[in-house]
């Protein structure tokens, strides 16, 4: 049998964006007779990569500059300083970043990662490439041509074994179906009591979130290698996803006026029993669930019996199949078809990619159907697609209404349908005010496409009929971006909308701390639209500049809002930063750190540039001087930001 060259490709992603760009690494590369081993970061030991000849990274940023959680220990570990600048000598790469250039750090983790790798004697293959979601084609504008140039240089490289041709490769792919990455075995019912599945569907809550968890894990375990380092001992309940805590809602008003353009949610959660604790900046996570009706049209539209009993197994593609892949089917418990449409596959809310239209063709019966979804998987119907997907922001189910004629495998289904992610909001209440709560801040996504087709965001639709006293959900803490500094610091929070949030617990937690010791001042800038209208926790921030409390004009604090549309000219944060700058700058000067949160437009910048504008004035310095004093505050962890789309 001939031996075909191995390429390794390691991703790291959070969402699954560069584990699918991983995935179409790997496709492509088997298609020009390569042999791919696609791996996640967190599975792969570094200390094996001087054993690789030819390696491609693919690695997302997120949030302010964050790497993915399965970077995190592959880069500490190429962090060690024993390695020298020789180690990865003969190592040739190529690597893609995925991020977005509305973020002050974009793609930041694949520069690191490029550098690094440099640093230690790799050498590029092909120039780095950098996607940018920013980009009208997303990520792809700069992944396919990086891909083009890759696949060249690998070829020159690396000869095609004898008998073999590279003509017309990309054609040929498009024309021949991939090998799908998992078997599905069906089982039937009686084997629904190995270990304990049970013959009654949604019996509970917990057996829910029971099913939720296998039919995620089953899937996870067919979709490569187990971790070479798994999570550490002494996570509690409530504070991984893995082990949520069950918490009744107590409370779930809207804050905005009824006749106003955005619904925005103050909700409160139960944490009575479970002992969980959170800080100020510490996130909420959850599963979303989805449109019940969805799920029902989606299997009966997939012809799918949503309480056949499955298992899901490798068919080892992109990797020889491994402890946790395929396993013996005394040793799991099986899962419904409907459990993995419920909680694996996002079947109403993300948009598919475009590989999807390519397996699609296929399939698909009708011949005008299939000439339109060739069309579309190929690089002249790249426009067309993204009008016809990603603007319009189709369902897969939608997607697959909209060509009946194709039937496609469960398998296929499975590995084509975006996966269902956990959401996460900022804690916006403090312990010490409210034992045994956590509230979250939740503005309800609603928007039309360029059709005027209407859109509801999931989980924030989902989040806004929650009834209080009424359901439960599963929850579950983690670390969040912001870490508030000691009650000595002085704070300066910018919270456009619900940027304020975090800020709302910040400050609730300094009012706690006030009642038994000295605080330093807090100064908050608000923005909304209307005074009227969208003045979230009004009363709250008014409540605290009374008297001595922390944010009175006696104590050097202060709350200022920038009502954008109550006048004919826009009002922003950053003009309100402006007109206080002596007070601005004086908490700067006492060691204070400031805090931006909101809209990742261009808030973030106009921000900066306002902060900066600050010191010019008051330090009465150059503007490369004000420049550099910003920095260093970054630097120092005194100037902290975060920011969604």
């Amino acid at each position: 049998m001939m031996e075909l060259c191995r390429i390794l490709v390691l991703y790291a992603s959070q969402t699954g964006n560069a584990h699918d760009v991983a995935e179409r690494i790997g496709r492509e590369a088997l298609r020009r007779h390569y042999h791919p081993v696609v791996l996640s970061m967190n599975c792969y030991h570094p200390h094996q990569l001087p054993n690789e000849n030819m390696v491609v990274f693919v690695t997302s940023t997120t949030g302010q500059g964050d790497p993915p959680d399965t970077f995190k220990g592959f880069w500490k570990l190429m962090l060690q300083r024993s390695l020298t600048n020789k180690w990865l000598e003969g190592v040739q790469y190529g690597l893609f970043g995925l991020g977005d250039s509305g973020y002050q750090k974009y793609n930041i983790v694949a520069k690191k990662l490029d550098r690094r790798l440099l640093d230690l004697g790799a050498k590029h293959i092909v120039p780095k490439g950098l996607g940018d979601d920013q980009h009208p084609l997303g990520y792809e504008a700069a992944l396919d041509p990086w891909l083009v140039s890759l696949w060249l240089a690998f070829r020159e490289h690396i000869p095609l074994p004898s008998g073999l041709s590279d003509a017309e490769t990309e054609d040929t792919g498009r024309n021949q179906l991939d090998p799908p990455k998992y078997r599905i075995l069906y089982h039937p019912n009686d084997c629904s009591r190995l270990n304990g599945a049970s013959a009654d569907f949604h019996i509970n809550l917990r057996d829910v979130w029971d099913e939720h968890e296998k039919a995620c894990r089953m899937v996870e375990s067919a979709s490569g290698p187990l971790p070479f380092t798994l999570v550490s001992g002494g996570e509690s309940y409530g504070h991984v996803q893995h082990q949520p805590i069950f918490s009744q809602v107590l409370r779930n008003v809207r804050l905005t006026e009824e006749d106003h353009e955005q619904d925005v949610r103050h909700v409160e959660f139960d944490l009575r029993g479970s002992g969980v604790q959170y800080s100020p900046g510490d996130v909420i996570g959850m599963m979303p669930i989805q449109n019940a009706k969805a799920v029902e049209d989606f299997l009966k539209r997939c012809d799918l019996d949503p309480d056949a009993f499955v298992s899901v197994e490798a068919t080892g593609t992109f990797f020889p199949p491994t402890r946790g892949n395929n396993v013996n089917i005394g040793e799991i418990s099986l899962v419904r078809i409907r459990a993995f449409v419920e909680f694996v596959m996002d079947v109403d809310s993300a948009s598919p990619r475009r590989y999807l239209f390519e397996v699609m063709s296929h399939f698909a019966k009708a011949e005008h159907e299939k000439e339109r979804l060739q069309y579309f998987s190929s690089p002249e119907g790249r426009d067309d697609l993204y009008r016809y997907n990603q603007r319009e922001r189709r369902t897969f189910l939608e997607v697959l209404q909209d060509f009946p004629s194709v039937q496609l495998p469960l398998e296929w289904l499975l590995q084509l349908a975006p996966r269902l992610q956990p959401r996460y909001f900022s804690i916006s209440s403090s312990l010490k005010l409210h034992p045994n709560e956590a509230h979250i801040t939740v503005a309800v996504v609603s928007w039309n496409t360029p059709y005027k087709r209407k859109k509801l965001g999931l989980c924030s639709s989902w989040l806004s009929r929650l009834e209080p006293k009424q359901d439960v959900i599963p929850i579950w803490m983690t670390r969040g971006t912001f870490k508030q500094p000691p009650a000595s610091v002085p704070l300066i929070l910018v919270g456009p909308g619900t940027g304020c949030a975090p800020f709302r617990a910040f400050v609730e937690e300094r009012v706690a701390i006030a009642a038994t010791e000295p605080v330093a001042p807090v100064l908050v800038f608000f923005g909304c639209r209307k005074q009227a209208k969208d003045f979230l926790y009004k009363d709250f921030w008014v409540s605290c500049t009374k008297g001595n409390d922390i944010m009175s004009d006696k104590m050097g604090g202060g709350f200022v809002v920038a009502f954008s549309r109550d006048q004919p000219h826009k009002i922003y944060v950053q003009h309100k930063i402006l007109e206080e700058s002596e007070k601005t700058w004086r908490l700067l000067s006492a060691g204070g750190s400031v805090f931006v949160a909101g809209s990742a437009n261009k808030m973030p910048e106009d921000v900066a540039l306002a902060f900066k504008d600050v010191v010019l004035k008051e330090k009465k310095c150059s503007e490369d001087s004000a420049a550099l004093f910003i920095k260093q505050l970054e630097r120092l962890g005194r100037y902290n930001v975060e920011v969604w789309s």
